[in-house]
């Protein structure tokens, strides 16, 4: 992963021409690793659950991109694309989503479950919330061991009613914290509009509530995420405290793979797909302002689709566990 240094910009973006591929490349990995996780989970190809990430990309990868390895993320239930953001080998991550031994987490995580302690990934997570204490706890050992490290909770708008995700607000204020918290506002609490489930107008409202700022941004507009992520985590570097930071993103599946959306207004997926496309709103602005040419975008989407073909047939190639490596992993050896 880049480090968090500010990269000296090309013309009137903030990213020069490498870390603007960079950022393209993130995103075009994510949706299709995701793509192609719908057409395989569609076949029957993979066992368990899946949640997928695609339409959301800009926010993983704006925020991603301040971090390095020793910065920690807790996740969600739709984790592929932190995981992939955060530099998570997407080779592992494809064998761990079809359950073999060569996955991330050697086939017994799954879908809702990977994490990679080596990149500060500390894992997906299927309970609602649960990344966020698991930050302060995160955040706390990089307070005290003074290595300007960040943690970084991602909940969904649903998530953000819990307890947990509440509390954790109040925790990180208190011990002033190097803890942002991400609310992935997609509009959808599984099924239930966001506005039939949350009380207040804004996040930034609760997050002021607790002491802490607050912004929300376009969570399709990588540059609107990049830059307010970039100021809320060196703010927390600096020993500035914590922050929350909403993004109003779209996703362009459903809640869960064989989800009906009836819930979704007639048109609406085809009008997200159409307007709110956030690699086809990055790659035009990048593209358009001559820093990026098109020829540049298309090598990456002809190599990650390589990438990502390989990492399904070496997923596929793989071993299942063994009946013994049930009692593997279970406890940790001091």
């Amino acid at each position: 992963m880049p480090d968090s240094k500010p990269a000296r910009p090309d013309g009137p973006l903030p990213l020069d021409h490498d870390r603007l591929l960079h950022a393209y490349r993130i995103m075009r990995t994510i949706r299709d690793f995701e793509e192609r996780l719908h057409v395989d989970f569609g076949r029957g190809d993979i066992p368990g659950f899946v949640h997928l990430y695609a339409g959301e990309e800009a926010t993983a990868a704006g925020i991603m991109m301040h971090l390095n390895d020793q910065d920690r993320i807790a996740s969600t239930h739709r984790g592929h694309g932190h995981c992939i953001a955060k530099g998570v080998d997407v080779v592992g991550m494809m064998a761990e989503i079809y359950g073999k031994t060569t996955g991330s987490c050697r086939g017994k995580g799954g879908s809702m479950h990977i994490a990679d302690l080596s990149k500060g990934m500390m894992g997906a997570n299927g309970i609602l919330g649960a990344g966020a204490p698991l930050v302060c706890g995160a955040a706390l050992a990089a307070k005290v061991l003074g290595h300007k490290g960040v943690g970084i909770s991602f909940v969904g708008d649903g998530a953000s009613n819990q307890g947990t995700f509440l509390e954790s607000l109040n925790l990180a204020a208190v011990w002033n914290l190097p803890a942002i918290f991400v609310v992935e506002n997609n509009g959808y609490a599984e099924s239930t509009a966001f506005e039939w489930a949350v009380a207040a107008d804004s996040y930034v409202d609760r997050a002021t509530g607790f002491g802490l700022p607050g912004v929300t941004v376009d969570g399709t507009d990588f540059f609107a995420v990049y830059e307010a992520a970039g100021e809320v985590i060196a703010r927390a570097r600096e020993g500035g405290g914590p922050s929350l930071l909403e993004c109003k993103m779209v996703r362009f599946f459903g809640h869960f793979e064989g989800d009906a959306q009836t819930y979704r207004a007639k048109g609406e997926l085809e009008r997200i797909r159409a307007e709110q496309d956030c690699i086809r709103i990055f790659r035009s602005r990048v593209t358009g302002a001559g820093v990026v040419t098109d020829a540049e975008c298309d090598a990456i989407d002809a190599e990650v689709a390589e990438l990502i073909e390989r990492a399904v047939q070496a997923a596929k190639d793989a071993p299942m566990p063994s009946p013994a490596d049930l009692l593997t992993d279970v406890y940790v050896s001091y």
